[in-house]
């Protein structure tokens, strides 16, 4: 059997778990001539490194910085990573050319309808990154009635109506100082700011009975926020739910081949216990 290769770019990329998702999906699936490994690749090496893949390349897995250079390298792009601005999945094409997804979105609508949320739902952001890039256009598949972003710089939020435009989501932006207002009023909050940031929140924060919170970090867990969350009875969903829901779409359009969604989450949380 042909050997098949697939890879997460990333800087820094050691702590990546995809290769422990992927791998057990191959397992499962019985595709015995695949592997897939994590290589240290910058937003500016990406080019290069993607134009001097052989064939037996599938796809690449991207995460950060590279995501707004994957979509610049691919030939191609799905609607939904051309409207987000950014591409966590690179397929190879059987013509050789590279296209482009962003699977961060369907992940995310996902986890969040699993976890309950309906159309209607009012929506808070936390922070104005990539991954609320995501959450915007998330956003708009789940019909929300609303969408706050609460975020440090006022410019990030900035950057982030042209998405919010192109997806059809009314943004309304408020200041890191109202977050807790924001929190308060939320059907569903999504926190996408770095470790550390939200902790502060924590202690005074005021939940709408019913809520969901999605946090999209996964260590440390659960954060103070997402204790918080817990405490008041929320569903909460974590960072780790979301990696798996993406790479399930990233497996399928690398191998052509349903996903072993069980046994990946297996091995997932084989090696975090």
């Amino acid at each position: 059997m042909s050997t098949r290769r697939a890879a997460v770019l990333g800087k820094p990329i050691a702590h990546s778990l995809s290769p422990v998702i992927h791998t057990a999906g191959y397992a499962a699936a019985g595709l015995t001539g695949w592997s897939y490994t994590r290589i240290e690749c910058a937003a500016a090496e990406l080019p290069d490194l993607v134009a001097g893949l052989g064939p037996e390349w599938a796809g690449l897995s991207v995460t950060m910085p590279g995501k707004e250079a994957a979509l610049a390298v691919a030939d191609a792009a799905s609607p939904v990573a051309a409207a987000v601005g950014a591409a966590n999945t690179l397929v190879r094409r059987p013509d050789g050319s590279w296209y482009a997804d962003n699977t961060d979105v369907a992940g995310m609508v996902h986890v969040l309808t699993e976890a309950g949320v309906v159309s209607g739902a009012a929506l808070t952001v936390l922070g104005a990154g990539g991954t609320a890039r995501a959450a915007l256009a998330a956003a708009a598949q789940l019909a929300c009635s609303s969408v706050t972003v609460v975020a440090r710089r006022p410019e990030a939020v900035d950057e982030l109506r042209p998405v919010a435009a192109t997806v059809g989501v009314a943004l309304t932006s408020a200041d890191w100082a109202d977050a807790h207002r924001c929190l308060a009023a939320a059907d569903v909050v999504v926190s996408t700011v770095p470790k550390g940031v939200a902790d502060p929140l924590a202690g005074t924060a005021t939940w709408r009975t019913g809520a969901v919170f999605f946090d999209a970090l996964y260590d440390p867990w659960p954060t103070p926020l997402a204790e918080s969350a817990l405490a008041a009875g929320l569903r909460v969903v974590s960072g780790l739910d979301l990696l798996l829901a993406q790479a399930v779409g990233q497996f399928e359009q690398f191998t052509g081949v349903r996903a072993p969604v069980e046994a990946m989450r297996a091995a997932l949380d084989q090696r975090l216990s």
